[in-house]
């Protein structure tokens, strides 16, 4: 599903070059369930920002189902996030203007879905979640657990192959964690393939592969058994 091949990623700051990655590869198979950690300033968000087409590698090579994403025009690269990628992020990144059933549907207005149908997909997702009686509630008026099942059914509703989420359970208490954790492994039980950025070996310990960054390269890759 996924190739990374001797990726690096360099910013200028100033006139200093900052390299962030250096020499990364890796495959993914579709349906897996992957931890990716390290600590801060490790290279696992821009490792993730690469594979999710926010961001371009300075030097190597990245094919997502067979397909050279380097080579891509940015509309091209716009289509790929929409259309096969769903993102789930530590600060949610609801619209807090919008309504849960709102928010769930925005990927759907990009896509051009009529107004009826996006609410036909949008609805059984949040019910999917556990939100079939806060749909209509804002975000102000949701709990951030609450909060980042809205993301996660929103990220869901192209019905895409990959799910990525950056530490998604980061801001959250015990018990709303555990409950995002169960949602993303179901996730990955009906097939889709799932990435996840942590820094919590207990997050990481529910996944079946971990892989291990520190100073821009991986260190290991461990499946579990």
């Amino acid at each position: 599903m996924i190739e990374l091949a001797e990726i690096t990623k360099t910013y200028r700051m100033g006139e200093v070059d900052f390299t962030v990655l250096s020499g990364v590869s890796l495959k993914v198979q579709s349906g897996e369930l992957i931890a990716i950690m390290g600590p801060s300033g490790s290279g696992k968000s821009t490792i993730m920002n690469i594979i999710g087409c926010l961001d371009r590698p300075t030097s190597g090579t990245y094919r997502f189902e067979d397909r050279e994403i380097d080579t891509m025009t940015d509309d091209e690269l716009a289509s790929i996030r929409n259309a096969k990628i769903g993102f789930v992020f530590q600060t949610f990144n609801l619209l807090t203007r919008f309504s849960a059933l709102k928010n769930v549907e925005v990927p759907l207005i990009y896509s051009g879905v009529p107004a009826r149908l996006r609410k036909e997909r949008a609805v059984p997702l949040l019910e999917k979640v556990g939100l079939a009686d806060r749909m209509h509630h804002k975000p102000t008026e949701l709990s951030g657990g609450q909060q980042q099942r809205v993301a996660i059914a929103r990220a869901l509703v192209n019905n895409p192959p990959l799910l990525l989420a950056d530490e998604p359970t980061g801001n959250l208490d015990s018990r709303s964690g555990e409950d995002i954790l169960k949602i993303l492994t179901g996730l990955n039980e009906q097939g889709v393939t799932v990435i996840i950025v942590t820094h919590d070996q207990n997050v990481a310990a529910r996944c079946k592969r971990i892989i291990n960054v520190k100073d821009g390269q991986i260190l290991n890759d461990q499946v579990r058994a």
